[in-house]
């Protein structure tokens, strides 16, 4: 019984020591901001991607028709345009190509974080 009862003090007193001053200490709060973070980048990210790929049929369904219209193989009206209230083909196209500089902008800052690092790297 005397062994259990200095093996609970000595647990005990394991926890009880002195924090290592050279250790990192934990925050919740970083974890939290951390954990927060990652979902708002999440978020943004699907956000991005489903209005590029999605809204209203996404860009990749309205580049055929737009090359139809600049070459004049078609015209508006045949595309299902009847004025600012019905777009036809294009509806949503703001919103697309709006997405579209958004994700080339994030991808060349990316680039651009990920180059200085690999320079920086360099002997």
């Amino acid at each position: 019984m005397k062994r259990l009862w200095a093996a609970a003090r000595r647990a005990a007193a394991a926890f009880d020591a002195e924090d290592d001053p050279n250790e990192p200490a934990y925050d919740p709060i970083h974890l939290g901001a951390a954990l927060v973070l990652t979902l708002l980048a999440i978020g943004a990210l699907y956000w991005l991607l489903w209005t590029l790929l999605v809204f209203e049929g996404g860009l990749s369904s309205k580049i055929v028709p737009a090359f139809q219209l600049l070459l004049r193989i078609k015209t508006p009206a045949e595309l299902g345009y009847r004025g600012p209230w019905d777009r036809g083909v294009f509806e949503g196209w703001l919103g697309n190509v709006a997405a579209l500089l958004m994700s080339l902008v994030l991808v060349a800052a990316l680039h651009r974080l990920y180059y200085g690092a690999a320079r920086r790297a360099r002997p």
